[in-house]
């Protein structure tokens, strides 16, 4: 494994197409960088996200979860975030059930043109999981 990786967590987002997808793709474009172990999943909608999909994430290796929700710019409904808010709350519950540090789990709106919001949510989350997850493990 190369040193770049050793020092970066690996971090699932789920975004959504019509809003954070297009800040993530710009994040690219302008060449900021976050941690290339950050993986993404395209959802129409984050109130949509699963707890198990989640819990799936974390049974597979990964050491975060960051749902990048539409706040109030969503188009399915305004209710979006509450809804995605509860969504986080029951999977914080089965995190603490499973004794996963519920922090490893973020959620945060992200809009259309945030790239800069969602580099610095990358690289703070990497920065937190990094010193929780990893040194525990040394």
């Amino acid at each position: 494994m190369s040193d770049s990786f050793k020092k970066n967590a690996k971090i699932l987002v789920f975004s959504t197409e019509k809003i954070s997808d297009p800040a993530i793709d710009m994040a690219g474009l302008l060449k900021l960088h976050y941690p290339p172990t950050v993986y993404t999943i395209t959802v129409p909608c984050s109130s949509g996200i699963k707890p198990s999909w989640i819990m799936h994430a974390y049974e597979k290796g990964f050491d975060g979860v960051f749902i990048a929700a539409d706040g109030t710019d969503c188009i399915f409904g305004e209710s979006c975030t509450e809804k995605t808010g509860n969504i986080v709350a029951m999977t914080h519950e089965k995190m603490k059930e499973k004794k996963i540090d519920p922090a490893r789990l973020r959620m945060a709106a992200l809009c259309s043109v945030c790239s800069e919001a969602f580099v610095k949510q990358m690289r703070s989350f990497n920065d937190y999981l990094i010193k929780t997850i990893h040194s525990n493990s040394n």
